[in-house]
């Protein structure tokens, strides 16, 4: 017997054992070339027969790598002060539960396929939840300038308000108020959108080589104590593609005055209004000391433009973590995160769905209700993973 048939045989050999062992099941082993080409016909391997023929000598080694299992699991029962069909349990157990995670996976995957192609939303495959503050500072800076491209001077953009080490998704409390909230994460975040995105309104399709080049970021605080800055992108071009960006604006009347004034000196280059701390028109109540506030943020903001081109909110429903993502010219995306029913620490991320304005708690609850992922509520499905152990 020649080298080589001698180490088939040792390899044929260790298989045989493992699937008698019942450690090793050639279906799954085979089960992810089954999707490896999505739409095309699905054709099981065919196992050859003659690699589970075994001669007498062969017999012999496969018993007595059954005997050195069995031994072992011994062993393990002994040291974890379990008997041996509790030992063969958990391990039949694991086995079954990565089949269930696997087709699981599979029917959750053939879902998405067929709401994609269900959806006539082109945001729906395009606008995905951001793992990283890069990653949403990029998808920010794309939105904004395909606004800009679509003629649209004046944007609102919204962060999820995180430090550069912390997922795009986690939230935050901000115990020191809107100065922490803009030192740690209004600051950085605009300044990094500022570096991404080129607003140019002259010789478009000239001057390439510059464009290439990151602008000089300027920020200027305007009032300390409550966070509000302007930053000045300075494009390498020239002052004709420019960009200014106001933070964390609120609604005292002189953010009002800035904005105007800010809006009027910038013309037709970008201006975006980052974070403010209104929702909508109706977030000038209505005060003695400035009884006309509510109509001159109508005019000064609200018809002029400064519509939210990107925004990524982060809230809960019925106790699910839940995203909204909108990005221009796209609807609203939402997500809800699930956690994983056999892997600790481990959650995927479900398409619930799109909505053309912004999305409400009561939308939201609807949309999970309708997802059988999301039968059980969060307790409800921990209780259950719990007593499976």
């Amino acid at each position: 017997m020649t080298t080589v048939q001698r180490n088939f045989s040792k390899l044929r050999l260790f298989w045989v054992g493992m699937t008698i062992l019942g450690l090793f099941d050639p279906t799954l082993a085979f089960q992810n070339s089954y999707h490896c080409s999505i739409g095309a016909p699905v054709t099981k391997p065919l196992l050859n027969p003659l690699w589970m023929v075994t001669t007498n000598n062969e017999e012999d080694e496969a018993q007595k790598l059954l005997d050195r299992a069995a031994q072992l699991r011994a062993e393990i029962a002994q040291a974890e002060g379990k008997t041996l069909e509790q030992v063969q349990d958990e391990a039949k157990r694991k086995k079954d539960d990565e089949k269930r995670r696997i087709e699981q996976a599979d029917r959750q995957r053939d879902a998405a396929k067929a709401q994609h192609n269900q959806s006539k939303d082109p945001g729906s495959y395009l606008v995905q939840v951001p793992n990283t503050v890069d990653d949403m500072v990029r998808q920010a800076a794309r939105a904004v300038e395909r606004a800009f491209q679509d003629g649209i001077t004046r944007q609102t953009v919204r962060f999820n308000l995180v430090t550069e080490n912390q997922s795009a998704t986690e939230e935050n409390e901000w115990p020191g108020g809107a100065r922490q909230m803009y030192r740690e994460a209004g600051k950085p975040l605009t300044d990094a959108l500022l570096r991404e995105i080129r607003a140019p309104t002259k010789k478009v399709d000239e001057m390439v080589q510059e464009r290439r080049l990151a602008p000089t970021v300027k920020a200027q605080d305007i009032w300390d104590f409550d966070g509000s800055a302007l930053h000045t992108a300075e494009a390498a071009e020239g002052a004709s593609a420019d960009i200014q960006a106001l933070v964390f604006p609120n609604t005292d009347t002189k953010y009002l005055d800035d904005i105007s004034k800010i809006s009027e000196a910038m013309g037709s280059r970008l201006f975006l209004l980052v974070n403010p701390f209104w929702r909508n028109v109706d977030s000038w109540s209505f005060n003695l000391l400035a009884p006309g506030a509510k109509r001159k943020a109508q005019e000064v903001v609200f018809d002029q433009g400064f519509n939210e081109t990107y925004s990524l909110m982060v809230f809960q429903v019925r106790g699910e973590n839940c995203v909204a993502v909108k990005a221009y010219p796209y609807d609203w995306q939402l997500f809800a995160f699930r956690e994983d029913d056999y892997y600790v620490n481990q959650e995927s991320i479900l398409r619930l769905g799109s909505t053309k304005e912004e999305p409400t708690s009561a939308l939201v609850t609807e949309l999970i209700n309708s997802r059988p992922e999301f039968k059980d509520t969060r307790t409800m499905r921990q209780m259950k993973k719990n007593i499976q152990r």
